[in-house]
């Protein structure tokens, strides 16, 4: 069929062009070219922009990881890379990593953008970019999953810098308050025992006839 399809081919260009087939296709390469070589010179200077702009980024030097050590993962939402000025950072397993050199994959329009500013190890473990699994919880994990999350990990340590740490913040709980009501609640029992023959003594004192006033009936 192909053959077929040649040979007509052939038999047409000469037909319709007067020229052989292999001039004809030389000619059609070399206007090809030309189309190329002026819609790059007189073409719209601003066809990719975010292109080239992520091209001089990569070009102007990074600046030093700045060591930022305890913070929430509140404060880290903040290195998100939507301020440029800042760094960008990630985490995982509460360990964060200055991803300032990847800005192409986590930055703002990346792949894996969702994943910057958080800690997003249980999305890495199980390569989900649901919201509910931009988390550090990595609790019920299978070990295929924990596998995977300690890849990421030892590609990370090795290519990035780590910057600082998530800090774990602890309930509060009414431990105290509770101890403290059980303990009012023990003195509370305690008094009327304590209370009690001191009363009863009072009244048995009060009902109990005097020995003079015995003798004098």
């Amino acid at each position: 069929m192909a053959l077929q399809l040649w040979e007509t081919l052939k038999e047409a260009i000469p037909a319709y062009t007067g020229l052989s087939p292999s001039t004809f296709f030389t000619v059609l390469a070399l206007l090809w070219a030309i189309y190329y070589v002026l819609s790059g010179i007189f073409g719209p200077s601003d066809s990719h922009p975010q292109q080239r702009s992520r091209e001089v980024e990569e070009l102007q030097p990074l600046p030093p990881p700045v060591q930022l050590g305890e913070v929430t993962e509140e404060e880290l939402k903040q290195y998100d890379g939507s301020d440029p000025k800042k760094p960008l950072l990630m985490a995982i397993k509460s360990q964060i990593y200055d991803v300032s050199q990847s800005r192409m994959f986590y930055g703002p329009g990346g792949p894996y953008a969702l994943f910057a500013g958080k800690d997003a190890s249980r999305a890495l473990a199980k390569m989900s970019f649901e919201e509910k699994d931009l988390t550090g919880d990595i609790s019920g994990l299978g070990p295929f999953e924990l596998e995977a999350l300690q890849d990421w990990e030892y590609k990370f340590m090795s290519k990035y810098v780590k910057v600082g740490t998530i800090k774990k913040t602890v309930p509060v709980t009414d431990g105290t308050a509770s101890g403290e009501s059980a303990e009012t609640k023990e003195a509370d029992v305690a008094k009327p025992a304590e209370d009690g023959p001191s009363e009863t003594a009072a009244a048995g004192a009060e009902e109990a006839p005097s020995g003079n006033e015995a003798k004098t009936e």
